[in-house]
């Protein structure tokens, strides 16, 4: 069978469902991970046909795609900041807004004053879930001793393998944060505290595509109503004596909480605080300092 008969039979059974667009983004992202092609191969190629083991591959991904399963969980990786990551259901699929949060840390003009002074800098991840925040924090700032929590075993698993195929040295810790006294436990101080923790309140789920509701873990996912903020009142608190002096903490979080979330780390007695927008617009990001 032809691949671009293939690309038409994805067309025609998915446009409808995800739009032409996505449905295109699907097809070529199965073309490299089954057959190492990119678009323009194919357009080289256009001829290129498959045999019979190669196609059943292509229909059971078809069939997983119409149950709206997300591609990154059907392929089992996926790409982060340049980056391969290994996926499953244990772990939230790492998105371009966390990139961006990546990015920020980064290019940080306070983390490179601190970076210049230090030969070795400490940092932790709290939620890391697939490790994308840490495992690509220590690929961009080799000096960095850099710490990871979870209070998941299996995500923790998923985490420890994506760092090993990332050849990467990452300290990772089964704990529950809000069960944690003292970071003390974990390290003495900290430079960078960065967490992308659990901020989708449950009157928010009707927002939420069924590929998101229905496959990825709500543990990671969703907090009470009553008490969105619970991981950040927790983390701000911890991070208070967690922090070295001139030490900076980062969150994502909700797009709908960015004035609330300022307003805590305020009474917390946080300075510098800085609120983010991503590259939709929406309030995404927060830094600060004691």
């Amino acid at each position: 069978m032809l691949l671009k008969e293939i690309k038409y039979s994805f067309h025609n059974q998915l446009d409808e469902l995800f739009g032409s667009d996505e449905v295109a983004s699907f097809f070529f992202i199965v073309l490299e991970h089954l057959h190492q092609m990119k678009r323009v191969d194919l357009a080289l190629q256009p001829d290129f046909s498959i045999d019979e083991t190669q196609l059943t591959q292509w229909s059971e991904i078809l069939r997983e795609l119409k149950k709206e399963k997300p591609i990154q969980y059907i392929i089992g990786t996926t790409e982060f900041y340049g980056l391969p990551f290994l996926v499953n259901e244990n772990t939230l699929i790492p998105r371009p807004e966390t990139e961006e949060l990546v990015e920020w840390i980064v290019e940080s003009s306070k983390l490179k004053n601190v970076t210049s002074d230090r030969d070795e800098i400490q940092i932790l991840d709290i939620g890391t879930g697939t490790g994308c925040i840490p495992i690509s924090l220590k690929k961009n700032i080799p000096i960095a001793s850099v710490y990871a929590i979870d209070v998941s075993e299996k995500a923790l698993e998923t985490a420890k393998k994506n760092a090993e195929l990332n050849k990467v040295a990452i300290r990772f810790i089964e704990t529950n944060i809000l069960k944690l006294e003292s970071l003390e436990e974990i390290a003495a101080k900290f430079d960078v505290i960065v967490s992308n923790p659990p901020y989708v309140r449950n009157l928010e789920k009707e927002e939420i595509k069924k590929n998101v509701l229905e496959y990825e873990p709500h543990l990671a996912l969703f907090v009470e109503d009553d008490d969105a903020l619970l991981f950040y009142r927790k983390i701000a608190i911890l991070a208070k004596k967690g922090l070295k002096e001139n030490g900076v903490l980062y969150f994502e979080i909700n797009q709908y909480l960015g004035k609330e979330t300022v307003d805590l780390l305020v009474a917390l007695g946080f300075q510098n605080i800085e609120l983010k927008k991503d590259l939709y617009g929406n309030d995404r990001m927060i830094c600060c300092t004691l």
